[in-house]
């Protein structure tokens, strides 16, 4: 599993006009599910998420995690993040996982998460969403639990 992980001050996902999540203070996280990914990439990724330190302490170094400033997350389903973008013009899509093993993995991981932080909300896997956010810092970084074939 692969995240893209922003440390913002708000972020919203719309689909139609109408918002399906919106948060205040806290991570917008875009997860892409990889064919191999499992029960293990899904745990792993959630406990990335949810204690990478990416927050700022009393004296401004990133020491503080999601959970430590009860920050809000929202997840955003995004299989674009598995393309292999290695060569030509064009990306490749053979290490995302199928719709159906994306759904499975994605509603899985998502399960993990709320059950540890229940201030997440979520997007709406494989729709046109429009995504909005103010990111803070800029701070983004990339997370991956590589998939079994990887490992």
């Amino acid at each position: 599993m692969i995240s893209v992980i922003q440390r913002v001050t708000q972020a919203e996902v719309t689909v139609d006009g109408v918002s399906v999540g919106s948060i205040g203070r806290g991570i917008l996280a875009l997860v892409a599910v990889e064919r191999g990914d499992g029960e293990a990439q899904a745990r792993r990724l959630a406990e990335r998420i949810l204690n990478y330190r990416i927050f700022p302490d009393s004296e401004g170094r990133m020491n503080l995690s999601l959970v430590d400033i009860d920050g809000e997350l929202l997840l955003v389903s995004q299989f674009t993040l598995a393309a292999d973008t290695r060569k030509g013009a064009r990306p490749s899509f053979t290490p995302a996982a199928s719709p159906e093993e994306g759904l499975r993995w994605f509603e899985y991981f998502v399960g993990l998460v709320k059950e540890r932080h229940p201030k997440t909300q979520t997007g709406q896997f494989g729709a046109d969403m429009q995504v909005g956010l103010v990111n803070d810092g800029p701070v983004t970084f990339s997370l991956r639990a590589p998939p079994v074939e990887s490992c």
